[in-house]
């Protein structure tokens, strides 16, 4: 089976403003209980981000947007279509924000 990640997007919050995660704590349980979670990280707010490009460092994410990305996961899937449906069970699709898949094209996993 394809690992796909699933970058959950949400509103820019400032610092110290996190949203709500229990929804998301239960999906993630959900997941993992269906055996199809592979990974799963929520983000800091963006305005704690650093970017780093050929010019230097700079504060905040590489772009100004009104979405960040508040996590990311991985999940094992027969196709893409399989991790759409997943992804879009993900509060924070519900919750006003939105998710993006992409199949994984390499990598390594530890262990």
């Amino acid at each position: 089976m394809a690992h796909y990640a699933i970058l959950i997007y949400d509103s820019a919050q400032p610092a110290g403003a996190a949203p709500e995660r229990d929804p998301h704590d239960q999906h993630a349980d959900e997941l993992a209980k269906a055996g199809t979670m592979v990974a799963a990280h929520a983000l800091q707010p963006g305005d704690q981000a650093r970017s780093v490009r050929a010019g230097g460092v700079t504060d905040g994410p590489f772009l100004e947007t009104k979405e960040v990305v508040a996590g990311i996961y991985v999940v094992e899937a027969s196709d893409l279509d399989a991790a759409v449906a997943i992804a879009a069970q993900n509060p924070a699709v519900r919750q006003g924000g939105g998710v993006e898949v992409r199949e994984i094209e390499s990598g390594t996993l530890p262990g």
